[in-house]
């Protein structure tokens, strides 16, 4: 990875952990004392694993932290990065096994800037999708306290633009939509009659678990089963792993090939463009290999000497 220390300090900064926050009254509780100092809550996207997707700016925030909550998605290489002395708290989430609950995090992001600390909101992805940042940055204002937003690359983004599959194309789809798979209180989301525009790529998130639920749902609502079908692991890891098929046949694939989680699943045209880009395609060139139907591509396969074209 390139060193972007030293042009990382030129950068102007727009840091808010050595400003006096002057909180509104109306907002603040009794626990504040008038004139003292409140630190300050950076909620930072971490972006989807790969170190080099991170922002510059997420970057220096991090650099600055004195609290670091950070979650299960967050790669241990990207967590290096935080300050050294920075103090790192655990606090991630999968599914039904969450290390604290959502109110329990709201309260340490509270605690540690109300006692005056510069306080990074690690998540990965991008905090605002699917990522409960609004609320706890809800949870933040109520208590008056200033906050910083740093958006992520979100997974999405980074697993499609790695495996060549561009969510959208003026030949097949004019727009995307972001769907999770689960609702607040933990039920499925069934709204399955939103999804049936074939000039429409959908991506669902937390899915992968329900895979043969909800693509049985799709085809009963109206989609076309042959609609194409990509299951996507570890987004933009050297893990990453693809699974391409059908609507109607991507369940049966994924039963054997068994992709690990955390993965996302893209439905719609334009996850034919793969085959065409796949041989070219130096983001699927890493450690991991593509799982394509009918056999498994090798990065060795794809590209054999690589460093010689670079």
């Amino acid at each position: 990875m390139t060193d972007s220390s030293a042009f990382i300090a030129t950068l102007p900064s727009n840091d808010l952990s050595n400003k006096k926050c002057n909180v509104n009254v109306l907002n603040t509780p009794s626990t504040i004392a008038e004139g003292e100092k409140v630190g300050t809550v950076h909620l930072v996207g971490a972006g989807s694993g790969d170190p080099e997707l991170l922002t510059l700016k997420a970057l220096r925030v991090m650099q600055r932290a004195d609290i670091v909550l950070y979650d299960s998605l967050v790669s241990e290489d990207i967590l290096d990065m935080c300050a050294l002395t920075a103090e790192k708290i655990f606090v991630g989430k999968r599914r039904a096994n969450h290390a604290l609950p959502q109110e329990g995090i709201n309260e340490l992001l509270v605690k540690h800037a109300l006692a005056g600390k510069t306080v990074v909101r690690l998540k990965g992805g991008d905090p605002f999708i699917f990522g409960r940042g609004g609320e706890e940055l809800q949870e933040v204002v109520r208590h008056g306290i200033r906050f910083e937003s740093i958006p992520g690359i979100t997974a999405a983004s980074a697993a499609a633009s790695r495996a060549g599959i561009p969510l959208t194309h003026r030949d097949h789809a004019q727009a995307v939509k972001f769907v999770t798979a689960c609702k607040k209180s933990g039920a499925a989301n069934n709204d399955y009659d939103e999804h049936l525009d074939s000039k429409q790529t959908v991506v669902f998130y937390m899915g992968l678990h329900r895979l043969g639920e909800l693509t049985k749902g799709l085809i009963a609502a109206g989609r076309d089963s042959d609609t194409p079908f990509a299951v996507i692991s570890h987004a933009s890891l050297p893990t990453q792993q693809l699974l391409i098929g059908t609507l109607g046949s991507i369940a049966n694939q994924q039963a054997i090939a068994k992709l690990p989680t955390p993965a996302l699943l893209i439905m719609g045209d334009v996850v034919t463009l793969y085959h065409e880009f796949a041989d070219y395609n130096l983001g699927a060139v890493g450690k991991g290999a593509f799982v394509d139907v009918n056999k498994v591509i090798s990065s060795n396969h794809l590209i054999p000497n690589l460093e010689s074209m670079t």
